[in-house]
């Protein structure tokens, strides 16, 4: 059996790793024709291969080119524009790709390339903000691919949908969703068109927050993905349901999820790698991981990504409440130029999280002019899309307005009627925070029972979101779990504080008081901190000192190596979009075209400074960690939750270490150098 037979029968069973290899031994033995090109760049893409696959649909297009096979040409040029703005969202070298198949499909009748065109081009408009064409385009997509290509046609119908519902019409758009959603469970589309048609109703109904809806079809998406999934869809769909996890209050699985899904794109996008990273700064900022949120929101920063407004809650959450208005007011007013097919254009639905959380940090700071305004579009917003949770969000927002004017009465009836709607819609987070809104109205009104009520259905709520409660969150549990893992005893003061280890609990002493506490890994963490006060461990290091195989823990350590963070493949590509980009500002300079020009300059930084990132001195290359990330995440969860049981033994010992315990990739103990805290084990 040749090479070229063994890859196309690998193919065929869906072995994608090995197709992959034959094809490029297929490749070295004599190259490969025109069509053989073709398959192995949908191969290549398969694998994991997203820059193999760019680069042979740009050489298929320079030999059909030069053959004068002028419709081949432009669907290969099509096929780049198509992957350039799927999985890099860098528009300079979508329309340049998409003005070379311009040029070439001119004088042809309607072919399948015709109506790729016409999907690649409705979304490079959409996602440029230009709605208008992008609907001319959509529209020419699902006519054009109706008699030439259905699984163009499904995606152009997407497009529409998503057109529809930015013009306000919710109604019509969620049934043109459902047509296509209808077309792709048929099973008559290949698994890429699937996955895009499954990944962008997914992102519609999130962006318009249907989240009943978007489950409904992230479930269907994960079904189909067990068996048939390609290239970058898998990661995708683990990312839509990590956004459901977080909305459902399961944040340890959302944040798992998230994790998993960053590994496995990481092949595929770099700057939409920012998508999943702001989901993963979300989810730790609900768990009350400061540190973590804006490790992740700075990181998607850095690609090129708006972390807002995760950022600014971070801020305003860590007591920095002037920075958080000033960055909140910079994304509403500039919001960075940054296509993400994932989230909506700048419309209202964009601005819609925005503005709820201007109103959090504008009456933070008492500046109710502020909250008011942006309560007041908010609530346009909810009325234009008609979505229950835009809804809620605009109730809420108004009652914290008038909670901090003055008028607790009309707070509170706006609240209780916000926490029911967000009961109903299964979002435990906002409906907690919404509680203790309403417990802050109580309290006005002098309602004590009901604030208490309220305060504690919301505590108990946020530390089950964040992984501090016990399972069965009752008074009985609680009570059992505190006298079995966290015994406590009257203050010596002449004992010294002590961090030792006695069978499966843990003997500790913290101003005079004594603990007994269940053994557990976090435990073992913050015994090695406090043995060595101003020393930063790294999480690998924790983690790799709890491993009783030393070669287990070599290995975990080794895996932190993922390779470089480019290759020299994708550093050459980078070389060749940003000469497109180059061309791309020159076009839009000489069209005085400011928002297209501002859009290219913006992608051009993003692949210089990423470039920069992964050459260091010298010219040598930088690597990417993989296993880190996953031990910070463990580190810092296991600390919080033995923390969680000091306090329930020494509320003193609970505050002294909140004030002093770091932690992040790199953990501490740093108390303060006037009262030094140390300790016997």
């Amino acid at each position: 059996m040749t090479a070229l037979q063994e890859a196309e029968d690998a193919a065929v069973r869906g072995a994608w790793g090995d197709a992959y290899a034959a094809y490029v031994r297929a490749q070295e033995a004599g190259g490969l024709g025109p069509a053989e090109l073709a398959d192995f760049a949908g191969v290549a893409y398969a694998a994991g291969h997203l820059d193999v696959s760019i680069e042979t649909w740009e050489r298929l297009h320079d030999q059909l080119a030069g053959l004068g096979e002028d419709n081949g040409a432009a669907g290969a040029a099509v096929r780049v524009a198509m992957h350039l703005l799927f999985d890099t969202a860098l528009m300079a070298p979508v329309r340049g790709w998409l003005q070379r198949a311009e040029r070439l499909l001119a004088a042809a009748p309607a072919t399948p390339a015709h109506a790729w065109y016409a999907v690649v081009r409705s979304y490079e408009r959409l996602l440029s903000g230009d709605l208008d064409a992008a609907r001319d385009w959509a529209g020419q997509a699902v006519a054009i691919g109706l008699e030439t290509d259905p699984a163009a046609a499904a995606i152009g119908r997407v497009a529409q949908a998503r057109l529809v519902i930015f013009d306000g019409d919710v109604e019509r758009g969620l049934a043109l969703l459902d047509d296509a959603g209808a077309a792709t469970m048929s099973g008559d589309l290949d698994p890429l068109s699937t996955g895009v048609v499954y990944c962008e109703l997914v992102c519609a109904l999130q962006g318009l927050a249907q989240y009943d809806l978007a489950e409904q079809w992230t479930e269907a998406m994960e079904r189909w993905a067990r068996t048939n999934t390609i290239g970058s869809m898998h990661g995708r769909c683990r990312v839509h349901r990590a956004e459901i996890l977080r909305l459902r209050g399961q944040c340890a699985n959302a944040e798992e999820q998230v994790l998993l899904a960053c590994d496995e794109l990481r092949p595929y996008v770099r700057r939409e790698l920012g998508w999943p990273l702001t989901e993963l700064g979300r989810i730790r900022l609900r768990r009350g991981d400061l540190t973590g949120a804006e490790e992740a929101l700075l990181a998607a920063h850095r690609l090129g990504w708006d972390p807002e407004p995760g950022l600014s809650l971070v801020r305003l959450a860590d007591g920095d409440a002037e920075t958080a208005a000033a960055t909140i007011r910079e994304a509403l007013t500039r919001p960075l130029p940054v296509p993400s097919k994932e989230l909506p254009p700048t419309t209202g639905l964009r601005r819609a999280p925005l503005l709820a959380a201007q109103v959090e940090i504008a009456v933070a700071r008492a500046d109710l002019e502020t909250a008011r305004e942006a309560a007041r579009e908010l609530e346009e917003v909810a009325g234009r899309f008609a979505s229950s949770a835009l809804a809620a969000s605009a109730r809420q927002a108004r009652g914290t307005v008038l909670l901090a004017a003055g008028d607790a009465a009309g707070a509170s009836a706006l609240l209780a009627d916000a926490v029911r709607a967000w009961i109903e819609i299964g979002a435990p987070y906002e409906t907690a925070e919404c509680r203790l809104r309403l417990a802050d109205a109580h309290r006005a009104l002098g309602h004590d029972r009901a604030e208490t009520l309220e305060r504690d259905a919301a505590r108990i709520e946020f530390e089950r979101i964040a992984g501090t409660l016990a399972a069965d969150p009752s008074p009985q549990a609680t009570t059992e779990a505190a006298t079995t893992e966290a015994n406590a005893t009257e203050p010596d003061a002449t004992e010294p504080n002590t961090f030792v280890r006695e069978g499966d609990y843990w003997r500790v002493v913290f101003d005079g008081r004594r603990a007994t506490v269940r053994d557990s890994k976090g435990m073992h963490h913050l015994a090695r901190l406090l043995a060595a006060p101003g020393r930063e461990f790294h999480v690998l290091d924790l983690v790799a000192a709890d491993v009783d195989d030393p070669s287990a823990a070599g290995r975990l350590l080794r895996a932190d190596d993922a390779g470089p963070l480019l290759d020299d493949r994708a550093k050459h590509m980078y070389r060749r979009r940003l000469t497109e980009i180059e061309d791309d500002i020159e076009e839009a300079r000489a069209d005085h075209d400011i928002d297209r020009r501002t859009q290219a300059e913006f992608e051009r930084d993003f692949l210089v400074a990423e470039l920069a990132r992964a050459v260091g001195l010298g010219g040598r290359d930088r690597h990417a960690g993989a296993a880190s990330e996953r031990a910070r995440a463990a580190v810092t969860q296991a600390v919080r939750k033995a923390v969680g049981r000091l306090r329930d033994a020494s509320p003193q010992l609970g505050d002294h270490l909140d004030l002093t315990i770091r932690t992040g990739t790199y953990c501490a103990y740093l108390p303060d150098p006037r009262f030094p805290s140390t300790w016997s084990a």
